[in-house]
């Protein structure tokens, strides 16, 4: 019987392992695909739009690339630019958010709160008219602030960081840091803020790609070739109306996706952590 129940999760633990790998192999191949074909040219792209075998034709396609009417580097730049910022924004105002709702006792927090869930539901398109013309009004167009500033009202992050407080923040310690003469900030910052490490990560990262990724207000609010983002210039990444350099498009595609990479796994292990933690209650 113990030989046969050994046998019996060894088999689980195999066809549990092998499934694990092929759901890996699944996630990682469009990756490997689109790097491949960063080395290709348009006419073997549209022969086998799906290789393995790399090609010689990476520095023609780099070639097409940055002889464009845009700098990729600077595109490379302000990227980085908008999308630290809104990550530092989301982050930090999400968690101050999440703190108000939870370490303080005041009367209309539950309704605040139904009032952050419901702007949830809201599609960010159906804003976004009336957000250009505002921007436009107050001549914000052509302007990182546009799309940095608006990170600080985030409220999927909002409801994530008051879930993972509600399991993970010692009130007790708060009281303690009040009693001991600790300005509310200074608590915030000192000691709210190391205990969140995992949520601020996981948020972090969320918050970094989705910016990063971001194509349509970048669109409409930034015109100056100077200030188009990554996802901008690789949208624009077309010949003349006959013909697209498509290995130049995957090159584009590949060099977008390189510091999102770096971003995620260099926080990656604090996922599961904030996911588990944020989880526990309601």
């Amino acid at each position: 019987m113990m030989r046969e129940r050994r046998s019996g999760r060894t088999a689980v633990k195999i066809i549990v392992y092998l499934v694990c790998i092929l759901l890996a192999v699944l996630s990682i191949f469009p990756f490997v695909v689109m790097v491949v074909n960063a080395t290709r040219s348009t006419y073997e792209v549209q022969q086998h739009a799906v290789s393995l075998l790399p090609s010689r034709y990476l520095l023609n396609n780099l070639r097409v690339f940055t002889g464009k009417s845009f700098n990729p580097v600077v595109g490379f730049v302000n990227s980085l630019i908008v999308s630290t910022g809104a990550t530092v924004c989301t982050v930090y105002f999400s968690a101050l958010t999440a703190y108000a709702l939870v370490a303080y006792r005041w009367r209309l927090r539950r309704g605040f709160f139904t009032f952050i869930l419901c702007v949830m539901m809201i599609p960010a398109q159906v804003t976004s008219i009336g957000f250009y013309q505002f921007m436009y009004r107050i001549g914000m167009t052509n302007n990182f602030l546009a799309l940095i500033l608006p990170a600080v009202a985030a409220p999927s992050s909002v409801f994530f960081m008051r879930q993972f407080m509600l399991a993970s923040l010692p009130m007790e310690l708060l009281d303690s840091a009040r009693i001991d003469g600790s300005p509310e900030f200074r608590t915030f910052n000192r000691i709210v803020l190391p205990i969140m490490k995992p949520a601020l990560a996981t948020q972090g990262i969320f918050s970094f790609v989705f910016s990063w990724n971001s194509l349509f207000l970048p669109m409409i609010l930034l015109t100056r070739t100077e200030k188009y983002t990554m996802p901008i210039m690789v949208s624009l990444l077309k010949g003349d109306i006959y013909k697209t350099e498509y290995g130049a498009v995957y090159l584009g595609l590949t060099l977008t996706v390189l510091p999102l990479f770096i971003v995620y796994f260099s926080l990656s292990r604090y996922i599961i952590a904030g996911v588990a933690l944020g989880g526990v209650k309601g």
